[in-house]
């Protein structure tokens, strides 16, 4: 809020579907804002074309993607989206399963990891 596009910013978000994800992945942040490429749309078709923002982006405003700048943001924007979402409990039981390899699921659903 405050900011001068604010109000074009809110009205491009509510214009349509809308989708959020989490995203888990040691470097999360940087490697999701790689893909989307420079916020200013004209940098990112110029720099990296093959970028979301570079492929898809039509104005600063209205460049087809948001990705948290930090952890902390994320925790923060994970919060709102997913108010149900227990990040701390996902980082004790969730999170170490990602790190051990393939996971395969038995019968009864249980977790083994390869």
């Amino acid at each position: 809020a405050g900011r001068f596009f604010y109000q074009r910013l809110g009205e491009f978000m509510a214009s349509g579907p809308m989708w959020a994800y989490i995203l888990a992945h040691e470097n999360a942040v940087p490697l999701w804002r790689s893909l989307m490429g420079p916020t200013k749309v004209f940098r990112a078709r110029n720099s990296v074309p093959d970028s979301i923002r570079g492929a898809y982006g039509l104005t600063d405003t209205r460049n087809t993607t948001h990705g948290s700048d930090s952890p902390a943001s994320a925790s923060r924007e994970i919060a709102f989206f997913f108010p149900e979402f227990n990040e701390q409990l996902w980082y004790q039981q969730e999170e170490p399963r990602l790190r051990c390899g393939q996971v395969y699921y038995n019968a009864e659903g249980r977790v083994h990891c390869v």
